[in-house]
């Protein structure tokens, strides 16, 4: 009798239950790790649709350029389809939730495919932390001593800005390089943003007009002009720095002192003649697509023309008067806060040179040459700069 009493007792099975089986634990967790699959999934899908769409996006979809597809939705809430779809596709449980794209139809495929985040969404901008590097879809192409770099340097203030620092001059020297060249020299930028670059010599440049427009007809062009005698004597001046030893500027603006004869051959001279370049750019380009910015008011309303650029590029008027304070030193505006800095930022030493005195005989011969051009550049453009 107590030896059956032990054997009962040593007996655990014969008083505990049995440990429950481990399979349903397994299925659950199975289970919870679709469900979490499906729901990265669809909203790694809604966030790249609805990142894609003009709408919701909040600013216009910039072309990329030669050789380029662009594929963006085309109605708002495309993304929340997407999304819908998924959720009627996807079953409740189970593995087979993960092979529903593969049961949808072709037109259905099709959908998903223009809708899928690119490389260039969001998400994925977030993930490689860097964006992608894309063809400019907003140039400054001239002109030289207009105020160029002050305009540059004014709009990289604007959080949807990403600009080239140096001057690329690739429609002008380095063609040949081709696109590809060109587009690994622009900086990364993320949905939304605009990239830009800035080659004053583009604007009288024959070829660069063809070029650009073989690039993206889109292109939005901006170029900064200045009376054309004060332009003529900056760019003399800029010169001489550089070489000390050159004749004066009364000699190299005539063919002949005696008869007054204006050398257009000179680049000095030539540059401002804006009505003719702008000619070329129309063969490519209507006027609507390019912004003419007074490289007068840039000095003394900085804040006025980078409005009208800001509406220009289809971008919210983020930089005002408050980004500005007047250095009379140099005697031109100045950043308070330059881009990724605290501090105030002015234009290097070598902007806001001192002119030398010029004849004024000269500088009134070349004021009667320049006039008849202005006044077909001001009908052209519609504008009146107040030059004469």
């Amino acid at each position: 009798m107590g030896q059956r009493l032990i054997r009962c007792l040593d007996a655990p099975s014969a008083l505990q239950p049995p440990p429950p089986p481990l399979l349903p634990v397994r299925r659950k967790l199975l289970l919870l790790c679709i469900m979490l699959f499906l729901w990265l999934y669809m909203f790694y899908s809604c966030a790249g649709s609805c990142a894609s769409v003009p709408g919701l996006a909040g600013r216009p979809a910039a072309a990329a350029g030669a050789g380029e597809a662009a594929a963006t939705a085309g109605a708002r809430g495309e993304g929340l389809q997407v999304l819908s779809k998924l959720l009627r596709r996807a079953p409740s449980g189970g593995a087979q939730g993960l092979a529903g794209p593969a049961a949808a139809s072709p037109s259905e495929l099709r959908e998903e495919q223009s809708a899928a985040p690119d490389p260039t969404s969001p998400i994925s901008s977030f993930f490689n932390g860097s964006g992608t590097k894309k063809l400019p879809q907003a140039i400054i192409i001239g002109v030289k001593k207009g105020g160029t770099r002050a305009l540059l340097e004014f709009l990289r203030v604007h959080p949807d800005i990403r600009a080239v620092g140096a001057e690329p001059h690739f429609f002008d020297r380095n063609y040949e390089r081709g696109f590809a060249w060109y587009r690994d020299l622009m900086p990364r930028t993320l949905d939304g943003q605009i990239t830009m670059e800035k080659t004053p010599s583009y604007f009288v440049t024959k070829e660069a007009p063809a070029r650009i427009s073989a690039m993206s007809k889109g292109t939005k062009l901006i170029v900064v002009v200045r009376d054309p005698v004060t332009r003529a004597i900056s760019d003399y001046t800029q010169t001489l720095s550089k070489k000390p030893d050159i004749p004066t500027f009364e000699s190299l603006t005539f063919k002949n002192r005696t008869t007054g004869l204006i050398d257009t051959s000179w680049s000095a001279i030539q540059i401002g003649i804006y009505a003719k370049h702008l000619e070329n750019w129309l063969l490519y380009f209507p006027i609507g697509q390019i912004l003419f910015v007074s490289g007068e008011r840039l000095i003394s309303d900085p804040a006025g023309e980078l409005g009208r650029v800001q509406d220009f590029l289809g971008l919210k008027r983020i930089i005002t008067d408050k980004h500005f304070y007047f250095n009379k030193t140099k005697g031109f505006p100045c950043l308070k806060k330059a881009e990724g800095s605290s501090k105030p930022h002015c234009l290097g030493k070598t902007k806001g040179r001192t002119h030398p005195n010029i004849d004024r005989e000269v500088v009134q011969r070349l004021r009667e040459f320049y006039r008849p051009f202005n006044m077909k550049f001001y009908q052209m453009t519609g504008h009146d700069f107040g030059w004469d």
